[in-house]
């Protein structure tokens, strides 16, 4: 039989001394404000701050909608177009920044860049390079013969365009974490291999990948969310009301347009929890199997 540890009392106060900021910080800016919207998404706002209690009403509502359904749908197509080609580029990215080469650091920091500028500037500057009239990317398109797109006002492109703003925005985060995962690949593993005579090519398949899978995992789980979360250049590019917003406008805007523009905060609650809903579940399945494909 284990007899259980025991730690002094002077050592727990400190221990919990020590999270108490961190665990205070957490229930007060996530547990707690999460707690609200869900009792909030079986309310109904009345105006000035005033709510009734609904029941399923908001539900009942929110499986009727189609505007829910359809931005579903939207978040859905940018999720399954954005995410692979993220996991896929970042990883590829990471493994480049991984070599001794000249000018290392600031190709780096360029990658990077991404990650530490303001949305808002981000998705101003994507605006103007993706404008129909004076864009730069239509600008080169016509000096190569080629006619003007309309990134964000055709309703049959428009998805097309957040997602390369996405995938721009999201690959320098998740290189950095790659590339600290590839850094813990012990060298001699490349070393014999070489000497054996396996390709680069092997030895990305057969050492590089599979023990780089914990740190992919998480970077895969982090990309599903983020992508599922989609908002700020949602609503920096596309003008509201229009055909373009119907076929781009997700869950997250969804939420932030019935909560903070028509004022119904209840029904708002109700569409962000669906969206945690399925956070959570898709979490869950990556949770189960992972199994299959991590090595620990």
């Amino acid at each position: 039989m284990f007899k259980k540890k025991k730690y002094d009392k002077q050592h727990l106060i400190y221990g919990y001394l020590f999270i108490a900021p961190t665990a205070i910080g957490l229930f007060l800016l996530n547990i707690w404000p999460a707690i609200q919207t869900v009792m909030l998404s079986f309310q109904r706002s009345t105006g000035f701050g005033n709510t009734t209690f609904v029941g399923l009403e908001n539900y009942k509502k929110l499986f009727s909608d189609k505007e829910v359904w359809q931005s579903l749908i939207n978040t859905t197509v940018y999720v399954v177009l954005s995410v692979p080609a993220i996991i896929v580029l970042s990883l590829l990215v990471a493994v480049l920044m991984n070599q001794k080469i000249k000018g290392l650091s600031l190709y780096r920091t360029i990658y990077f860049l991404p990650v530490v500028a303001a949305p808002s500037a981000v998705a101003m500057l994507w605006r103007w390079l993706f404008n129909s009239e004076y864009g730069l990317i239509n600008i080169i398109l016509r000096k190569l013969g080629m006619g003007g797109v309309a990134w964000m006002t055709n309703p049959n492109i428009v998805i097309t365009t957040i997602v390369i703003v996405g995938i721009w925005s999201a690959i320098g985060y998740n290189m950095i974490l790659l590339l600290a995962g590839l850094q813990e690949i012990p060298k001699d593993y490349y070393e014999a291999a070489t000497i054996d005579g396996a390709t680069p090519v092997k030895q990305f398949f057969n050492i590089t990948l599979p023990l780089v899978t914990p740190t992919l995992f998480f970077v895969v789980v982090t990309t599903v969310i983020g992508a599922f979360q989609v908002f700020d250049v949602i609503f920096m590019m596309i003008e509201p009301g229009s055909e373009a917003m119907l076929h781009t406008e997700s869950l997250a805007y969804l939420f932030y347009k019935h909560s903070f523009i028509l004022n119904d905060k209840g029904y708002g609650s109700a569409i962000v929890v669906l969206l945690l809903l399925i956070i959570l579940a898709l979490t869950g399945v990556q949770m189960k199997l992972q199994k299959k494909w991590v090595n620990y």
